[in-house]
């Protein structure tokens, strides 16, 4: 019975703290996302946000004791160790970094189809002998995301909006039911900017995929985001509509870097 209820639950994490040296960059935290939900993690450089990103995926572990990290059902993490399901885990989360993963010199196509390693033997995704289906699916999702004209260029001969259009049709080939997106804009102009969000928003309204967004961008997060996560010295002080931010709060949350932390406008 719990089993079921934590599957409905795509991500719970329960008292996870994470420390560096004298630093605690996480300090506490839990939280849980539901099925679908757009979710902007902002707060100021150190709060947390991407330590809390890395940890649901297993990339970062946490600290040892009480803290544990459920992803699909499955303990990804406890007692600060990763554990057997987090292989599995990962499979069902498509990560987008900010600058991109991508090899550079394969071509955007051989960069997409890495995203079907997880489901094939291994000599296949090293020989390249790869299915007719999965052809088809990473062709189509080159093209959901717009980029299929540039399927067969070198991945490090793209523009930054366009490579980073190619990891979320990796995720996508992947059959990622969930992304998770670590400042997937900040080396973006703005314009590829806005397209690389209205994309993740299209995937999340159309396709009902969970996203989780790691943003500085304050502006961004509450026109894309049903929901705002802030954290500041590790801890949330923050979690609910993007519409229930005000300056006040955001003045509070940034102090200093306030200022910076619009790209466009001012709430």
């Amino acid at each position: 019975m719990l089993d079921e209820i934590l599957a409905d639950v795509p991500l719970s994490v329960k008292d996870v703290s994470k420390t560096f040296g004298a630093r605690k960059a996480l300090n506490g935290v839990s939280v849980e996302v539901g099925a679908g939900e757009m979710v902007a993690l902002i707060g100021p450089s150190g709060s947390g946000k991407s330590t809390l990103l890395r940890s649901i995926t297993g990339l970062q572990t946490i600290d040892s004791g009480k803290g544990t990290i459920t992803v699909f059902g499955e303990t990804v993490q406890k007692n600060g160790r990763t554990t057997g399901a987090t292989r599995a885990a990962r499979q069902k989360l498509g990560m987008i970094f900010q600058q991109f993963n991508l090899v550079g010199r394969l071509s955007l196509f051989s960069n997409v189809m890495l995203g079907a390693l997880g489901r094939l033997p291994g000599w296949q995704g090293f020989l390249g002998a790869w299915p007719s289906a999965d052809k088809q699916r990473a062709m189509a999702a080159l093209h959901r995301v717009g980029v299929s004209d540039y399927a067969a260029q070198r991945a490090n001969t793209l523009s930054g909006g366009q490579q980073q259009r190619g990891a979320i049709a990796r995720a996508l080939v992947q059959g990622a039911k969930a992304i998770l997106a670590d400042e997937p804009v900040a080396s973006l102009d703005p314009v590829s900017a806005r397209k690389v969000m209205e994309l993740l928003v299209e995937l999340n309204k159309r396709d009902g995929l969970g996203v989780i967004v790691t943003l500085h961008q304050v502006d961004y997060a509450i026109r894309y985001c049903d929901r705002v996560i802030a954290l500041k010295a590790g801890q949330i002080v923050y979690d609910g509509p993007a519409t229930g931010l005000d300056t006040k709060q955001l003045i509070d949350i940034y102090g200093p870097e306030f200022e910076d932390a619009f790209w466009e406008t001012k709430a």
